[in-house]
């Protein structure tokens, strides 16, 4: 073993021994940014940077299952994503779809997909379909994968105001009635990720500093942390990062 390997050990080490299991975040919200841009900086094809982040998922899961975290959110395809080359998403959809199948079956995960799978070729969203019903009958026990294709925080807003009046109809309430009643709940209820935990933490890997639209509705008390590597060379020690970063940090909670 080199000097620096033992030195990244040693400083992998002091960092897992920082944390604070009191502070570790439930839900942990992930931008997976950088695969183009990592292949491009080695004169390779896109598919090349996006096959290289898939393969990085299941190194994430497994890290932020053995901190404790409950739920991770992982962004790995974005609404505004689909408008790129036919060629392009047809490379990136076989990609992702294998990434969400290996999920489904590694036996550890509980999966649920996040976003609009109409909005993808049919033998695209059957093969996710596929591997969610697969992973539900397995009735696994551990974290929680949501993965958000066709996703964009606006659309997810959308659709929510939207089967929330579906519901509303069917229950034979006039449109009035529905406005007086109307709540932040009704919303939340209806959401992608109805059920689960806002995200306490949302990284975004790439050193991009914004959102993009991720989990608009669910993240308004979450904290922030932006990490400059591409998301094909995220290592545990940049994951032990970000969750010693949030550790430290006072949640006011909007307060």
């Amino acid at each position: 073993m080199g000097i620096s390997s033992l030195l990244y050990q040693l400083y992998e080490r002091r960092l897992v021994r920082d944390l604070d299991p009191a502070r570790i975040p439930r839900h942990i919200g992930v931008i997976l940014d950088g695969n183009r841009r990592w292949a491009k900086a080695l004169g390779s094809p896109a598919a090349h940077g996006h096959k290289k982040g898939a393969d990085k998922v299941g190194e994430l899961l497994t890290w932020s299952s053995e901190v404790g975290v409950e739920v991770v959110t992982l962004w790995m395809l974005s609404t505004d994503n689909l408008s790129r080359s036919a060629r392009e998403i047809e490379d990136l959809l076989e990609i992702i779809c294998t990434a969400v199948e290996d999920i489904a079956d590694d036996g550890r995960w509980r999966l649920r997909l996040a976003g609009a799978l109409t909005l993808l070729p049919e033998s695209c969203a059957a093969r996710l379909l596929a591997a969610e019903e697969r992973n539900r009958a397995a009735v696994a026990e551990g974290m929680v994968v949501n993965v958000a294709i066709g996703y964009g925080g606006r659309h997810e807003i959308t659709d929510a105001v939207r089967a929330f009046l579906r519901d509303q109809d069917e229950a034979g309430k006039t449109l009035a009635e529905v406005a007086d009643a109307l709540d932040v709940e009704d919303i939340t209820e209806h959401l992608y990720t109805a059920g689960l935990p806002d995200p306490d933490l949302v990284i975004r890997t790439s050193g991009e500093q914004r959102l993009g639209g991720f989990l608009l509705w669910q993240s308004v008390h979450s904290e922030y942390y932006f990490c400059e590597t591409y998301w094909p060379d995220f290592r545990r020690v940049d994951f032990l990062r970000a969750l010693r970063d949030f550790g430290q940090r006072e949640r006011r909670m909007g307060r």
